[in-house]
């Protein structure tokens, strides 16, 4: 018969290799996922700078999309006035200030970033609401809602600021305004969406979007086809700006219902 002495050693030595494999594998090898009712761990999710303010940049990214700029150029930057330097010349100084947070959805890459929605499913609308639902229970007082281009045409269209930039657009928008209304569309100018792009009782079979309305207007908002108004209209583009109280408005359960 074998003995068994050194095996006691041999058991423990096994053991801690196991242990420790099985401690890499579940850290790096498995995305973490942190609950939605768990929203302790919730306040991780934005992205909070050493300047950050109460207010946050929420995007939709997929792969092969740029979001540097939210992280380079929000913060913001402010020039103090010229003042005369050791050597006699003036000089311009430059300081961060109102930054930004930010989160960022990536929509088709669940091994990158925190942020991730539960299906890469209804372009900008999942991860808007997934970041509702999400931080529901400690939402920033501003939140803004956009794509994820910087600039160029002629698929930064939707931005109509300056050279269509999204930063500039962000930067332009006025805080108090978004408090005192509760929303702020991030596009000025009307065409497309106003004065009556959705009419859902307007029989013209290539106008899918207002069929699907008379389903999905009751879902969301109850009632029966006799409740939904005749026309629907907004400024393009899905990016807005909305402040807290306007959100909370609604329940958790209305935003859940709406993704679901």
């Amino acid at each position: 018969m074998q003995s068994w002495r050194g095996r006691p050693r041999f058991v423990i030595i096994a053991a801690l290799i196991f242990v420790s494999i099985f401690t890499l594998w579940h850290t790096y090898a498995r995305p973490v996922h942190y609950p939605l009712s768990d929203h302790s761990l919730q306040k991780d999710y934005i992205y909070q700078g050493p300047e950050s303010e109460d207010k946050v940049v929420v995007l939709a990214k997929t792969h092969g999309e740029d979001v540097s700029w939210v992280m380079n150029e929000l913060p913001e930057y402010a020039t103090m006035p010229q003042q005369p330097s050791a050597y006699g010349q003036s000089t311009n100084t430059h300081f961060p200030f109102a930054s930004w947070q930010h989160a960022i959805y990536y929509m088709d890459e669940p091994h990158l970033g925190i942020l991730h929605p539960i299906r890469n499913k209804g372009r900008e609308a999942m991860a808007y609401l997934s970041f509702l639902i999400d931080h529901y229970r400690n939402l920033p007082s501003t939140m803004v809602f956009v794509h994820a281009h910087l600039q160029a045409w002629p698929q930064a269209w939707h931005t109509d600021a300056d050279d269509y930039n999204q930063v500039s657009s962000i930067r332009s928008l006025k805080l108090d305004y978004v408090q005192e209304h509760g929303y702020a569309n991030m596009r000025c100018i009307h065409d497309p969406g106003c004065p009556a792009e959705i009419q859902p009782f307007r029989q013209e079979e290539s106008r899918t979007a207002e069929h699907a309305m008379r389903d999905a207007w009751p879902y969301m908002f109850g009632g029966n086809i006799s409740s939904i108004p005749k026309t629907i209209a907004v400024p393009c583009c899905s990016q807005f700006a909305v402040s807290k109280s306007q959100v909370l408005q609604r329940s958790l359960e209305d935003y859940t219902r709406y993704r679901q």
